[in-house]
Formats: C-alpha cells, structure tokens, sequence
C-alpha cells in the first residue's frame, strides 16, 4: 500500500490509536478531555502543562479511566524548555496545542506588556511548537499536528483584538506548516472552537445577558460542553483524517453559519 493508503474493508481501525503516543500542551479544560478521549482509543498520553498539577491531575485521570500517561511540567514559551523535553519524551505521533490566554480589553486600553504576553504564548508559542515538534515528526515521515484556534480567528468582537489577531495567525501557520511539512507525512490541523464551558469563560458565565447573548448566537442555541472537542481532536489524530492536512475544523455549534441574532419572521 501507498503512505495513506488504508485497507477498505476494515474500516472499524480508522480511529485505533493503539501504539501511538500523543503529547498534550496544555493539559487543562478543553485539553484533560482531550487527552482522556485520545488514551481511550489506545494512546499513550504525555499530559504537558505549565502547572505540573494541572498535568498531573489530568494524567492521574487518564490512568484511572484505564489509559496509559504520565505527566510533565513544559513551557512552550521556552524553546529550550520544549527541546529537553521533546528529547526525554521520544519518538511522537501526534502533538495536540491546546494553551492559550486571553487579555479582554478595547484597543485604546492594551498596553504593550499585555500585547507582549497574548502575542508571546499564543502565536509564538505555536510557532515554537510547529517548529519543535514538526522537525522530530518530519525526520520520522509521519505525525499529525493539531492546534486549537478559536471562532475569533474570522469573528470578532470588542475586546478580542489580540486574542483574534493571534488565533488568525495561528491558522496561517498552520496551513503553512501543512504545506512544508506534507512531502514528510506529516499532517498539520486546526480545530475552531465556538464559546465553551470552561474556567476560562467564567466572567462571561457570570453575567446572565452575555452567557445567554452567546447561547443563543450559534444555530444549536447553547454553549459547547469540553467533551464535544474532543471528538474532533481524535478524528484528527487517527487515520481517518489521513488525507486531512491544512484545514481548521469548526466545532462551533453553528456560530460561524449564522448571519447576526435576529430571525426574519419567513
């Protein structure tokens, strides 16, 4: 068989992730469920945070459903930091970025430290990882890359600037990253999440009109619960996305499809 190529009547392997081994940046929220959804079709999980706790806590979860993890404190910020680690953790199949902060403020109020910080996690710290881990990945001939960007890469809102301005930046490296990494066989992917449950949207949740201005803004009519990611990270992660490189998959609940809040009375 050609690279890719799968045997068609055995279709019940697409998504066996047994005998690969999956690092997880970011091993929080969105990330820990993840992790839990790739060890539970078979993957080893080496759960990276800069929280060794947060790292801990998800891998101690991982191994109590039954999976196979171990945890670790990682700064993708720090270049060497990831390096030392990539070189202890091994050979990797796939790599899932999921770390990201967001500073809420209009533009006339950013100041260039809180630039800096957004900036230097988000979008240099992606390229970090692209670079870091696409090499290993390149010089083995195969590996599947995903990084979480956001529904604010195409719409934004006032005080998402930055955050938007990065997530965007993020897709583009993707793309671009496919593109140079492909002749390897490597795979590299985006996933656009909409509004989420999690500890990070905790001031949005807090105010009544804004958690139900975001509910009823995509299609479904709700915010996305971690788990409903997690699907789409294994999907990326598994031979049935094989020959899906370059793309950002939207889990967004039908926020990008839906022209405004109002409803025509058709």
């Amino acid at each position: 068989m050609t690279p890719g190529e799968t045997d068609v009547t055995d279709y019940r392997q697409l998504f066996d992730l047994r005998d690969r081994r999956a690092l997880l940046l970011g091993a929080g929220g969105i990330g820990r469920e993840a992790g839990l959804a790739l060890a539970a079709h078979g993957a080893e999980v080496v759960c990276a945070d800069r929280d060794l706790a947060t790292a801990e806590a998800t891998a101690a979860a991982i191994s109590g459903d039954g999976g196979r993890a171990r945890a670790v404190a990682l700064d993708i910020t720090d270049p060497a930091d990831l390096e030392r680690h990539l070189d202890e953790i091994g050979d990797l199949d796939v790599a899932v970025l999921t770390a990201a902060i967001n500073v809420r403020k209009r533009i006339l109020d950013y100041d260039l430290d809180e630039f800096d910080r957004v900036v230097g996690l988000n979008l240099r710290g992606t390229f970090v990882v692209l670079r870091a881990v696409g090499a290993r990945m390149v010089a083995r001939g195969s590996g599947s890359i995903i990084a979480f960007s956001s529904i604010r890469a195409r719409t934004v809102e006032p005080g998402q600037s930055v955050y938007a301005a990065t997530k965007a930046g993020l897709e583009s490296l993707v793309r671009a990253a496919a593109v140079e990494f492909g002749e390897a066989g490597v795979r590299v992917n985006a996933v656009a999440p909409g509004v989420v449950e999690t500890p990070l949207t905790a001031q949005i949740r807090a105010d009544e009109d804004w958690y139900r201005a975001y509910a009823t803004k995509g299609a479904l009519g709700r915010w996305a619960f971690p788990p409903e990611l997690a699907g789409a990270v294994v999907y990326l992660a598994s031979d049935a996305a094989s020959f899906v490189t370059g793309s950002t998959l939207s889990v967004d609940g039908g926020w990008t499809a839906v022209d405004g809040r109002f409803t025509p009375p058709t």
